[in-house]
């Protein structure tokens, strides 16, 4: 009888078979054996520890009433060599309280005799399957924790050494931090860092933007709703901040939590208990607060739009980001990096940057940081067409700084207006920012309501 164990045969599971009764051990072995397992077999608990010990299983199968050492005993002391160990116990002597006990010392399942062979085959195949799902969510956390590495923050400048010797030290302190910097340089990826290098690498890292939030559904979405909460609160619903419990919650632009909201989130940082709109009571939860602003908080607080209270306890440490202007050594690096991530992902071949466009790129201001530097190697590739980016491949506003264009002589000696000149500006930062409106508006300083506005004018005239 073949069944799917989860695993290719010809990996070929190892099992550990623990059982006194040398006919049962006879019958396993075969039966296993021709199920394309390999089976090691030991009569006693203590040279199964020591076997376990010296070579590891993918399973261990062991019978409950032993000399020795009992089944459970067995579970327990295999639990505490490898937490991961999977252990399937079989026993004559079925009872409740029996089970309770196996399953509460962390067996993986409980037959009792006799049982049918499909029965335990069964039980093995899902036993390997468990064990693949682990070691495939193991392999994407390596992934993930090596993706936000320290290493993937690119910079070679005194200012971004820093920013690295901070984060290095802090990820393991359990403190909130507030991480300042204009839009663009990176703050969730500094974030994503502290907490994948810290020991809540493990637990969740949930994101959240508080600017893309609307006010009226902000404070369900942190804190959860209970059913009749409000008229459409079908369902209970958790909050952020549950979701995150054990991990960490990420605020950025927290500079746009409403006044209002603010008082009820000091409290939940303060008191590290969130009470869900509808509940009468709250719920402890186990969060680290990253928060992140491209705003002047503490001009904020002195106009009165920040509390100060809750200033200080997101403000225990700081980060500032440097915008890339003040880092151009760093820009090289960085268009190194997004060369080899482009080419990943297309099948374009582009063996590096011309020295002229190079020079463009690092002559230009960036008002947009790294993510308008990426979109514009990401352009320079989609629109390229040969093995080297030249200056041919970047956007207009770069070629300026190079001398190859003059915007503003250009747009007199084409009698352009006030509005036409806006509109072509309005054009440009959307371009750079890869069609981010929200992003385009920041750069622009008006809000995303002037700005569609704006783009609709435009329309209109053309």
């Amino acid at each position: 009888m073949n069944i799917d164990s989860g695993e290719r045969r010809d990996h070929h599971p190892r099992i550990l078979l623990v059982e006194d009764d040398r006919e049962m051990c006879r019958f396993l072995s075969e039966l296993l054996t021709e199920e394309g397992y390999e089976v090691e077999v030991v009569y006693d608990g203590p040279s199964a520890l020591e076997r376990y010990k010296q070579t590891g299983f993918d399973i261990t199968i062991t019978d409950l009433m032993m000399p020795r050492m009992k089944g459970t005993e067995l579970v327990r002391h295999l639990r505490e060599i490898d937490p991961d160990a999977l252990v399937l116990l079989i026993t004559a002597f079925g009872s409740i309280e029996s089970a309770v006990e196996t399953m509460r010392e962390g067996a993986f399942d409980y037959l009792t005799k006799p049982f049918r062979t499909d029965e335990i085959l069964l039980s093995i195949g899902r036993a390997l399957e468990q064990r693949g799902l682990r070691q495939e969510l193991q392999r994407l956390r390596r992934e993930i924790q090596g993706f936000y590495g320290l290493e993937n923050i690119v910079g070679k400048s005194a200012k971004m050494r820093r920013i690295f010797e901070i984060v290095s030290h802090i990820s393991d302190v359990p403190a909130n931090v507030l991480i300042i910097g204009e839009s663009g340089t990176g703050k969730e990826l500094v974030a994503r860092a502290i907490h994948y290098n810290s020991p809540r690498c493990r637990g969740p890292f949930i994101p959240v933007n508080c600017a893309a939030i609307p006010e009226t559904l902000l404070e369900s979405e942190l804190f959860g709703y209970l059913r009749g909460a409000f008229t459409d609160a079908k369902k209970d619903r958790k909050g952020l901040f549950q979701e995150a419990s054990g991990g960490t919650l990420f605020l950025d632009e927290i500079s746009e939590v409403p006044v209002n909201l603010q008082a009820k989130l000091l409290r939940v940082i303060e008191d590290k208990e969130v009470r869900p709109l509808g509940a009468n009571q709250g719920e402890k939860v186990d969060v680290r607060i990253l928060a992140a602003s491209n705003r002047d908080l503490e001009q904020l607080v002195s106009e009165g739009r920040f509390r100060q209270d809750l200033f200080y306890r997101l403000n225990v440490i700081r980060v500032d980001l440097p915008p890339l202007k003040e880092r151009p050594e760093d820009i090289p690096l960085l268009v190194e990096h997004f060369l080899q991530k482009f080419s990943q992902k297309t099948k374009r071949k582009v063996t590096g940057v011309a020295e002229e466009a190079l020079t463009a790129l690092v002559s230009y201001h960036w008002p947009g940081n790294v993510r308008e530097l990426e979109h514009t190697i990401e352009r320079a590739f989609l629109l390229g067409k040969g093995e080297m980016i030249g200056l041919n491949d970047l956007p207009s506003q770069l070629l300026a700084r190079s001398g190859r264009e003059a915007p503003l002589e250009d747009a007199v000696s084409r009698r352009y207006t006030l509005r036409d000149l806006e509109r072509e500006y309005i054009k440009k930062v959307l371009e750079s920012m890869g069609g981010n409106k929200t992003e385009a508006a920041k750069i622009l300083g008006v809000d995303r309501t002037t700005l569609y506005r704006k783009l609709e004018e435009g329309k209109t005239k053309e």
